[in-house]
């Protein structure tokens, strides 16, 4: 399965409105992302965000980042690293199901992982 099949499966299952699998140095490898969306803008800020992310986990003695949500009037944006080679992002409706987005992120990380070797 290709990262593309992964991430379209992704958003189907989960309800989701897109999702981009970003380099950790903010290239965009794969995505299903809305129309008018700049894949390449996104993938610089989910590459550059999880960063920052992972920075104040560690200065705060929090342990490893595994998420961050990002929740605006109209949606939310989840990213998740992958391994320590690649950031997930996913981008979902205010009315999106939590617990289930959450779960099939978990589902597509595993998919990714052993896509990613």
């Amino acid at each position: 399965m290709k990262y593309y099949d992964v991430l379209e499966n992704l958003v189907r299952d989960a309800g989701a409105e897109g999702a981009v699998l970003v380099s950790v140095d903010g290239l965009a490898i794969a995505s299903v992302l809305p129309a008018g969306v700049d894949e390449d803008r996104v993938a610089a800020m989910g590459a550059a965000i999880l960063s920052l992310g992972e920075r104040v986990t560690a200065e705060l003695n929090k342990g490893q980042l595994e998420q961050l949500y990002i929740k605006g009037s109209t949606g939310y944006v989840i990213f998740t690293g992958v391994k320590d080679v690649a950031v997930l992002g996913v981008l979902a409706p205010a009315n999106a199901k939590l617990g289930l987005l959450l779960m099939e992120i978990q589902r597509a990380i595993k998919k990714l992982e052993t896509e990613l070797g």
